[in-house]
């Protein structure tokens, strides 16, 4: 509709009627094609804030994750690696799959297995694996969950 306005370049009721008629059949056309409905996106626009919260939190276990694997490093000590079991508790395939790659996206884990919410981690020190099951990635993906699901 906006488009539709710029480029007409006036804004009198029968451009306003004509947009709103246009906009409306192409809206329809699309929902039909791509299955969509509206529902789901107004679900969409709610995970937004959530989703810009999760890319926050990762991106500040990242820095916080290179920091230490830096010092550790740095600190010439021995490695303590070890397996970390844990399940997720996350009912969707994808919120399980996005849980995995941001462990592995996290230096000094790596997921090395992944069945439905049961993973197995790979940890550098046995530090990096304490409360994978219980952390804001999970909580997150728990409340995107239950707003996709309502």
């Amino acid at each position: 509709m906006i488009v539709w306005l710029m480029l007409n370049g006036r804004a009198d009721w029968d451009v306003w009627v004509t947009g709103i008629a246009v906009s409306g059949a192409i809206y329809y056309v699309l929902c039909r094609v791509s299955g969509l409905n509206p529902k789901q996106e107004v679900r969409a626009i709610r995970l937004i804030p959530l989703c810009l919260c999760y890319a926050g939190v990762l991106l500040w276990e990242i820095l916080r994750a290179n920091l230490s694997v830096a010092g550790f490093i740095c600190s010439k000590k021995e490695p303590t690696p070890m397996v970390v079991h844990f399940s997720s508790g996350l009912k969707s395939e994808i919120a399980n799959v996005i849980l995995a790659n941001s462990i592995t996206l996290t230096p000094g884990t790596i997921t090395i297995l992944l069945q439905e919410d049961r993973f197995a981690v790979h940890c550098l020190r046995r530090e990096y694996g304490e409360g994978m099951g219980e952390s804001s990635f999970v909580k997150l993906l728990s409340k995107m969950e239950e707003i996709w699901d309502k």
